[in-house]
């Protein structure tokens, strides 16, 4: 099984038509939260009625799994907790999101929402409690947020994590917990787009501007994950302890070099510009 994995694209058509132009590829799109831009000039409703359209899209090309993340809280519930209700409306395509638990082969899947108060939270933690119950031999969480205290979660100045995560962590063990979240992390000095905390691998794609998105190519079957973010792309041995730096791609698989083949749009030459 081969995974693509993204997080924070905040409304970027053009990132979101780059994700349908390389789905094909993948047997499982990962989109780790914060699809929404609460700071964009286009109003939240019709951002939501685009990006369903685009999810849509996507999950009539290969599976999809899709958690929320601060960006994409658009209502509150009951208890005045922030919750993301547009996301639970694209389970009806087939998609699985905040809340869902799904097995693919010996992978099992939990997928985390953003809490915002204490009712969520108690939530995903009955969650993991019974997902822990029902893991496979490999566990992936799907989380926005890294973990506090993580080269995934610098910022520069401090630490953006979630301090629960890593509790919880320490207490379930899962093999791999995939976020986004903190934009410069992979970036800057001592921070990562990878980290691991016990046994459990920590993935945080980062975030740049313009097309294709950033974004981290998980191969379960050959066990590696690669970062592919605008220039120099690394690739690490899921099988071999955590070292640094991460490794140079010398010899790019083949869906490597079809990814870097699509073509942008805008570049492209309009017909009559060859004549």
């Amino acid at each position: 099984m081969r995974c693509l994995i993204v997080a924070d694209l905040h409304y970027s058509l053009p990132q979101f038509d780059w994700l349908l132009a390389a789905a094909p590829r993948f047997d499982l799109v990962i989109f780790a939260g914060d699809a929404l831009d609460v700071g964009s000039f286009v109003d939240f409703r019709a951002q939501i009625v685009v990006v369903k359209k685009y999810l849509a899209l996507l999950s009539g090309i290969t599976r999809v799994i899709l958690c929320s993340g601060n960006h994409d809280l658009d209502e509150r519930s009951a208890d005045g907790e922030k919750i993301a209700r547009w996301i639970g409306e694209v389970r009806e395509l087939g998609i699985a999101c905040d809340g869902d638990s799904l097995a693919i082969g010996d992978t099992f899947f939990t997928v985390c929402p953003w809490w915002d108060g204490p009712v969520v939270k108690q939530r995903l933690e009955m969650q993991l409690r019974e997902d822990s119950a029902r893991r496979l031999q490999r566990w992936i969480w799907v989380h926005h947020a890294p973990p506090a205290d993580s080269p995934t979660s610098w910022g520069g100045k401090r630490f953006f994590g979630d301090v629960d995560l890593v509790q919880w962590i320490a207490r379930y063990r899962p093999s791999m917990v995939i976020s986004g979240h903190v934009h410069q992390s992979p970036f800057i000095a001592e921070g990562s787009w990878y980290d691991r905390l016990g046994d459990t691998w920590v993935f945080n794609t980062g975030l740049q501007p313009g097309r294709p998105p950033v974004c981290i190519v998980l191969d379960i079957d050959e066990g590696t994950a690669f970062w592919l973010p605008a220039g120099d792309a690394r690739y690490i041995d899921l099988k071999a302890p955590l070292a640094r730096p991460a490794l140079p791609i010398v010899a790019p698989p083949p869906w490597l070099i079809a990814l870097d083949r699509i073509a942008d749009p805008i570049l492209a030459k309009p017909p009559t510009a060859a004549d």
